[in-house]
């Protein structure tokens, strides 16, 4: 199994930090995952609904260890990737605007 495609829609909140949608083998298309801040750091939310019980269930999750560490460490290393993106893009925002405002004195 190979995850080839993983989307990040940052969000701007106390503890869901993003959404994420990831393509395994460019066929099968996994929407809604979350990655949440815990206690303990970032972790990963499969996606979910919740039944007639008032508690939720995972509509897809992996079945062993090795398969949600691997899920969870790409989907956590593009969240951190995406970040940082959007981190550079604002703080060149800034330096452009200083520019701007530098030559508008002159």
């Amino acid at each position: 199994m190979n995850i080839t495609d993983v989307k990040v829609f940052i969000r701007e909140s106390n503890q869901l930090k993003a959404f994420v949608n990831i393509v395994i083998d460019d066929a099968f298309i996994i929407r809604n995952i979350k990655v949440i801040e815990g206690n303990n750091g970032l972790f990963v939310a499969m996606p979910s609904r919740r039944v007639s019980s008032g508690e939720y269930r995972d509509i897809a999750h992996p079945i062993n260890t090795e398969t949600r560490n691997m899920v969870e460490k790409i989907i956590i290393d593009k969240y951190k990737e995406v970040l940082q993106e959007a981190l550079t893009v604002a703080e060149s925002g800034e330096s452009i605007k200083e520019e701007i405002k530098e030559e508008v004195e002159k």
